[in-house]
């Protein structure tokens, strides 16, 4: 139990160590999102009723990313920074917390209500392709949701600390609690209450995840409470700094609206269709792209404070290689092994093989973007780090609104020009079903995504590394290694395609697993052949047992 104790505790220095343990924990919460999914499309399947819970998120989120955006880790570490000394809680640090819980959460309580009155109008935006007794079902669904982005803002706020002391082993787990409710909420509830139980799970899920952090603050010694003497003064230049961000990232949100207001259009089920694909391809992204953007944040925000400007931009460069070392590869094994995932995953019940298939296709569009989405969650942070949010925000709402064009203009061009058609359903394989025409959706999101990427490097490269390309030898050698790692995997998913055949889940999940191992394989030996040093620095960082060190492999601790 001691050590166990010690484990929970334990702070972890190195960009390695913390990302790979937040990668782990990542996983792990991934793998029961997969489990929920999974859970979800046997029991319902494709369909208006999931279409309904789909779309019904989308209000809760939004407030979710608007609000808790404006009081987030990323924004009130370096502010709470500036208060203490060094490791040390001062006084002034307790009372700026103290302050902004007590306003953040005044604000999540009215937005909540004033969304609870007006979601019936809200509805009719959000799906205005329903019926009207299935917007009247997204109305109720997302009323009760509501209770979510506030237990989930507020679990934001207390992991502020748990960040803030690089308690990432118990930052970790809140996903994983989150996951656990929402699936208890798919097994015991979906049964006496139909998809409203579903609901009630979600929140369960978020009532989880906020506990967890609420142990973790009391652990550090640094709860947030209630004020009665705000300083007004601090939460506006919070308010001032975070607004840039909260915007930016609303907009993301108001695409993915857009995105499920013409989804609404299509054939019922195609909001399902695109969720399930979503979801997979923010696996990988969540376990690499995200898990090495937070690990790396509080040291990017320590050493540009400090003006230690080379070992900033020497961790930025570690960390971009990483995300770009392991993004690639698993975006050709997405492609190559993509309709044995989905079968796996969440072939089952009413989930058909026609589903598969569009599920299957969608996370190969998707998987195009898995390296742009996790190098924006990084090259966006630098800013961050360096208090400038109104880069991120332009591009990000250039983006934001290209994806929202592009998912009109792709499904006009997709419906109106045949070629284009027959192009896009003969080279994914799905030219003979029905609801092709979700697939513009995850066409338009991955173009608008990697064009933001490209943006923000641009910028990046050019405001903070003087034009010195960081991520160009790691780019080229992982690309080389992952072509490899396709052709090796396609070539034996044809050779065990008649072995293990593909009417059974242990024939299709053999194949697709061999056929994976195999080309991992032979991409880590042409990675080994190039002298990686990337896959050089994994092979330390495993060596090190970083779950059993009680000391950093980077001496000054301060960086963090």
């Amino acid at each position: 139990m001691q050590r166990i104790l010690k484990i929970f505790g334990k702070e972890y220095g190195n960009i390695n160590q913390a990302a790979l343990l937040m990668g782990c924990f990542t996983l792990l919460s991934q793998i029961l999102a997969l489990f929920r999914d999974r859970f979800i499309a046997h029991y319902i399947g494709p369909s208006q009723q999931l279409d309904a819970y789909y779309a019904a998120f989308r209000v809760p989120d939004l407030i979710f990313i608007s609000i808790a955006s404006l009081a987030s880790i990323t924004v009130l570490i370096p502010f709470i920074v500036e208060r203490m000394k060094g490791e040390k809680v001062t006084d002034e640090a307790r009372k700026f917390l103290n302050d902004v819980f007590t306003v953040f959460l005044g604000m999540l309580i009215v937005v909540a209500f004033i969304a609870f009155l007006i979601m019936p109008y809200l509805a009719s935006f959000i799906a205005p392709g329903f019926t009207p007794m299935m917007q009247a079902k997204v109305v109720l669904l997302s009323r009760i949701m509501l209770l979510s982005p506030i237990l989930m803002g507020l679990s934001s706020l207390f992991g502020t600390v748990t960040q803030l002391f690089r308690k990432f082993f118990i930052y970790s787990l809140s996903p994983i609690f989150y996951n656990i409710g929402i699936i208890t909420g798919i097994i015991l509830l979906y049964p006496i209450f139909g998809i409203i139980g579903l609901v009630f799970g979600v929140v369960l899920g978020a009532f989880f995840h906020w506990l967890v952090q609420v142990f973790a603050s009391i652990s550090c010694n640094f709860v947030p409470k209630f004020s009665f003497s705000i300083d007004f003064k601090q939460i506006k230049n919070v308010a001032i700094v975070s607004l840039p961000r909260t915007l930016g990232l609303s907009f993301n949100s108001i695409a993915l609206i857009a995105i499920i207001a013409f989804a609404s259009y299509l054939p019922a089920g195609s909001i399902s269709i695109f969720n399930f694909s979503f979801n997979l391809q923010s696996v990988p992204l969540n376990i690499i792209g995200i898990s090495y953007a937070v690990a790396a944040f509080p040291t990017l925000v320590k050493s540009f404070a400090d003006e230690k400007k080379e070992k900033f931009k020497n961790h930025l460069k570690a960390t971009a290689r990483q995300i770009v070392f392991w993004s690639l590869p698993v975006t050709f094994l997405f492609i190559v092994l993509r309709a044995q995932i989905v079968r796996v995953i969440l072939g089952s019940g009413s989930f058909s093989w026609d589903n598969t298939r569009l599920v299957a296709a969608a996370v190969a569009i998707f998987s195009l973007s898995i390296l742009a989405q996790g190098m924006t969650a990084l090259l966006s942070r630098v800013y961050y780090a360096a208090g400038d949010t109104k880069r991120p925000l332009t591009v990000n709402l250039f983006c934001s609104i290209l994806i929202i064009i592009s998912s009109y203009a792709f499904l006009h061009i997709f419906e109106n020009f045949s070629f284009f058609r027959y192009f896009i359903e003969s080279l994914l394989k799905v030219e003979d079903i029905k609801g092709t025409e979700v697939l513009m959706l995850p066409l338009a999101y991955s173009f608008g995504t990697f064009l933001n990427f490209v943006l923000h490097w641009y910028f990046v490269r050019r405001d903070f590394m003087k034009n010195e390309s960081f991520i160009t030898q790691t780019f080229f050698q992982s690309l080389g290694a992952s072509f490899f790692i396709g052709a090796v995997a396609y070539i034996f998913l044809n050779i065990f395609s008649p072995i293990f055949g593909t009417t059974t889940f242990l024939g299709v999940f053999l194949q697709g697993l061999i056929s994976g191992i195999l080309g991992i394989c032979a991409g880590i030996i042409i990675l080994y052949l190039l002298k990686n040093k990337e896959l050089d620095d994994l092979i330390e960082t495993m060596k090190t047992k970083f779950w059993r060190t009680k000391i950093y492999i980077s001496p000054e601790q301060e960086e963090l």
